[in-house]
């Protein structure tokens, strides 16, 4: 039930913000309500939602500092797995690191932009499993959770699908090089460039949004 749940979170079937239905779920799904406000509790645990009293159950939604505080350290976080997963990786394992990154090539020469969150999600994932380390991977999952709540909003910024993949390229062959430092250096700078274009497409939301009301009120 709590994956279940998780998943629609994830997959923005319930959206940052949104209030859940609970009596409508329950009933989508032919449950009690029960094992539905057990589930929700785990999800409270991991912050993914909020138990609001007398008002209900909502998904958690990240602000702007929340986005600020939270990808720099998770560019540290995926810099290291990027640095031991080079260590650590057969050439087998780096063969399957090209095949992700031949996916994101065709996501991203179709402009494909919900292919390519998807396929970039299990890149990021295999090199965080190539690392193979239990407490990274303990850190790093804790807080991939709220990075997954903005769902790669930033790729909607114009021209940061075609500066992403140019980042995975240049990623790619620090693996296939086996450059551990070089890898790290380059994950850590591809988290910060998502940060700075999703800080683009909020200020520019956020200029339109102020020039709109701008015109209502001299209209």
């Amino acid at each position: 039930m709590a994956t279940r749940l998780r998943h629609m979170v994830f997959e923005r079937q319930l959206a940052p913000g949104d209030w859940i239905d609970e009596l409508a779920l329950a009933q989508q799904w032919q449950i009690s309500r029960t094992p539905l406000r057990e589930a929700l509790k785990v999800l409270a645990a991991e912050g993914l939602v909020e138990l609001v009293p007398r008002q209900g159950c909502r998904v958690t939604a990240m602000s702007e500092d929340d986005a600020d505080e939270l990808f720099p350290v998770m560019a540290l976080l995926e810099g290291r797995c990027a640095f031991e997963a080079v260590r650590k990786s057969t050439p087998a394992a780096i063969a399957r690191l090209r095949q992700l990154h031949e996916a994101l090539e065709r996501h991203a020469a179709a402009h494909d932009i919900d292919g390519y969150y998807r396929a970039n999600h299990d890149f990021h994932s295999t090199v965080q499993a190539l690392a193979d380390n239990r407490w990274l991977d303990r850190a790093t999952n804790e807080l991939r959770k709220f990075l997954r709540l903005l769902r790669g909003r930033q790729l909607n910024w114009p021209g940061r699908i075609e500066d992403s993949i140019n980042e995975h390229r240049v990623l790619m062959a620090a693996f296939e090089q086996r450059d551990a430092a070089r890898a790290e250096r380059l994950m850590h700078d591809h988290l910060m460039a998502q940060l700075a274009a999703l800080k683009a497409m909020r200020a520019h939301e956020q200029a339109a949004s102020q020039h709109l009301q701008e015109a209502q009120h001299h209209a």
